[in-house]
């Protein structure tokens, strides 16, 4: 079963009943749930756009006299992500990769500090927790970086040791499924009852390629475009009915 067979998206016109009870269909037969972490998680960047680090990226580049190994798109990515993948296209598994990617990872360890929680997402995690669910990081950031996160926040325990995120193998960042697929191995999730949370088209993707179970977490309107777009059927501008959901479902169940 893939992942947009079990959504649908909510009309405009839609109750707030009806959107609750599409997400208790959703929610309802999962025991297994991954975040992605810049975004849905927290904002990682946001003491510091992340097209700001992308910027920077591309200006390591040129510093070395490798600018010219983007394309004039590439190095107008507000993502660096991005920008890392299309060196490591060019220069796999390269000293020049590595290096790049070291660097990638003390801004991710410093943007911890002023990483901003997304509203309702600390609740939500504790309670999914509470009641059973068992939970991991799916990301391409740093695993290290989503650690100390998770350890400020005081919710590293609802998910350690299950942290799945970049290698050294860049080839593997979303939407390539890897990160998924190392996280249902290790939980041994039923696929079928995995449900995965991300904001992006490429969480979507890795996703449907893993046969999981994916809800989009739009906070704009530009991120809901692009889910759609990509795909996606069930998208929430705010975790927190998908918190009151959880709870009332683990309610139901406790003796």
């Amino acid at each position: 079963m893939t992942s947009d067979s079990t959504q649908s998206d909510a009309t405009p016109t839609e109750s707030a009943a009806d959107e609750t009870e599409r997400l208790r269909d959703v929610v309802a037969p999962i025991r297994f749930v991954l975040f992605d972490f810049d975004g849905p998680i927290c904002r990682l960047f946001a003491g510091r756009p992340a097209a700001d680090v992308a910027r920077d990226l591309v200006q390591w580049l040129k510093e070395r006299g490798l600018r010219g190994l983007l394309t004039a798109e590439e190095k107008q990515q507000p993502d660096p992500y991005v920008v890392l993948r299309a060196v490591h296209r060019r220069h796999p598994r390269s000293d020049l990769v590595v290096e790049l990617e070291r660097w990638l990872t003390r801004q991710e360890l410093n943007a911890v500090t002023t990483a901003m929680p997304t509203a309702y997402v600390d609740p939500l995690i504790r309670t999914w927790s509470a009641v059973g669910a068992r939970l991991a990081v799916t990301t391409n950031n740093a695993p290290c970086a989503v650690g100390r996160y998770l350890e400020r926040r005081g919710i590293l325990e609802c998910f350690a040791p299950h942290i799945y995120g970049r290698t050294q193998d860049l080839s593997r960042l979303k939407p390539d499924p890897d990160c998924v697929e190392r996280a249902l191995r290790a939980l041994g999730a039923d696929p079928r009852a995995t449900l995965m949370i991300g904001d992006a088209p490429s969480d979507y993707a890795a996703a449907r390629q893993a046969g999981v179970r994916f809800l989009g977490y739009a906070r704009n309107d530009r991120k809901a475009r692009l889910l759609r777009e990509a795909g996606a059927g069930h998208l929430v501008d705010s975790l927190e009915r998908l918190s009151r959901v959880v709870y009332a479902i683990g309610d139901m169940k406790a003796p």
